[in-house]
C-alpha cells in the first residue's frame, strides 16, 4: 500500500495538471493560438528561472555528481549511434527515419524528471535532476538538429548549432545558476522570493499548456510505427536503465533520475522540429500525444514496481 501511495502521490498531479489544460481548451476557456503563445512564454520567461534556482538553491556542500553526468552522456550518445545504424535498415522513408530515432532517444526530461525527483525524494533531489538536464538537453538538442538535417540531405553548420546551444533559455538558466553557486553570490531576498515563487510555478504552468495542446487525431496509418516506438521508449529502455543503473551501484537518487532520462515521455519540441525540417510532423506528433498519455499510466507502474523492491 506505501508504494502504491507513493507512486500515486508521484505522477497524480501530472494527471491534473494535463486534464485541466485540456479541459481548459475543450471548455473553450482557451484557443490554441493562446496555448502556442503561452508555451513560448513558459519556455522563454520561465524554465530558465527554474533552472537557475534548482541549481543556486542547492544545499552547501552538495557537489556536481561526475559519475552520474558521464555515464548518462555516454549513454544517450551510444542510443543515439545504435538508433541511427538501425532505423534506416527498417524504415525507407527519410522524413519518417529522423522522427522516429528522435522518438525513441529523445525524452520530455526537462518538464518530467525535476517534478517527478522532487516528489520523491524532496528538493534536494531538484539539484541533481537539474545538473542532468543542463548536459543532457544540449545533447538532445544538437543530435535532433544534426539528424533531421542529415535525413533531408541539408547543410549542418556547426556556428549555427553552437549559436543554437548557447542561446538556449534553459542552458542561460543553468549557466546562471552554476556561476551563483561557484562566485557564492546571493540574491536580496525581495528578489530571491518572487524568483523561488516563480520557479515553483513553471512546472504546473508547463504542464498545464502541454495538456491544453494535445491534439488527438487520426492515427490508424501510423499505428505499425507508433506501437514498437512507444513499447522501446515507455517499457524496454526504462528497464535498460534500470539494469545498467544497477550494475552501476548508483545511489536510489541517481538511479531514478537516470531512469526518467528514458522513461519520460517525447519531448514536445520533437513535433514542431520534425515539422519545421521536412520531417513527418504528424508522426511526430502522434508519438508525443499519445506517449504523454501512456506515460502517465507506465511512470506509476515503474515508481511502483521500484519502490515496493526497494528500488529507490
Amino acid at each position: 500500500m506505501d508504494s502504491f501511495l507513493i507512486a500515486l502521490n508521484a505522477v497524480f498531479p501530472f494527471l491534473f495538471y494535463i486534464s485541466f489544460g485540456y479541459l481548459t481548451r475543450a471548455l473553450g476557456a482557451a484557443d490554441e493560438a493562446f496555448m502556442k503563445k503561452l508555451n513560448q512564454m513558459t519556455f522563454r520567461m520561465f524554465f530558465p528561472l527554474m533552472m537557475f534556482y534548482n541549481l543556486y538553491d542547492k544545499e552547501p556542500g552538495q557537489g556536481f555528481d561526475y559519475r552520474l553526468v558521464i555515464f548518462s552522456a555516454v549513454s544517450v550518445i551510444l542510443l543515439i549511434i545504435l538508433l541511427f545504424l538501425l532505423i534506416p535498415r527498417l524504415v525507407k522513408e527519410n522524413p519518417r527515419r529522423g522522427v522516429l530515432i528522435q522518438g525513441i532517444y529523445r525524452s520530455n526530461f526537462v518538464l518530467f524528471a525535476i517534478p517527478l525527483t522532487e516528489n520523491i525524494f524532496g528538493r534536494a533531489g531538484t539539484v541533481t535532476a537539474s545538473m542532468l538536464v543542463a548536459v543532457i538537453v544540449p545533447i538532445y538538442n544538437v543530435s535532433a538538429i544534426l539528424i533531421l538535417e542529415y535525413f533531408r540531405g541539408g547543410n549542418i553548420r556547426p556556428l549555427t548549432l553552437l549559436k543554437k546551444v548557447l542561446s538556449n533559455p534553459l542552458i542561460l538558466g543553468a549557466i546562471a545558476g552554476a556561476a551563483f553557486v561557484l562566485i557564492g553570490l546571493r540574491l536580496p531576498s525581495c528578489i530571491e522570493k518572487p524568483v523561488s515563487q516563480f520557479a515553483d510555478m513553471t512546472t504546473p504552468l508547463a504542464l498545464f499548456v502541454l495538456g491544453g495542446t494535445l491534439q488527438f487525431s487520426s492515427m490508424k496509418h501510423n499505428m505499425k510505427y507508433l506501437l514498437p516506438v512507444l513499447a522501446i521508449k515507455l517499457l524496454l529502455l526504462p528497464a535498460i536503465a534500470l539494469t545498467a543503473a544497477s550494475a552501476m551501484s548508483f545511489e536510489p537518487l541517481e538511479r531514478f533520475v537516470y531512469f526518467t532520462m528514458f522513461a519520460t515521455p517525447i519531448a514536445t519540441a520533437s513535433y514542431p522540429m520534425a515539422s519545421n525540417m521536412d520531417g513527418d510532423g504528424s508522426l511526430a506528433g502522434e508519438l508525443v500525444v499519445l506517449s504523454t498519455c501512456l506515460s502517465v499510466v507506465t511512470i506509476f507502474l515503474w515508481i511502483f514496481f521500484m519502490n515496493s523492491r526497494g528500488i529507490i
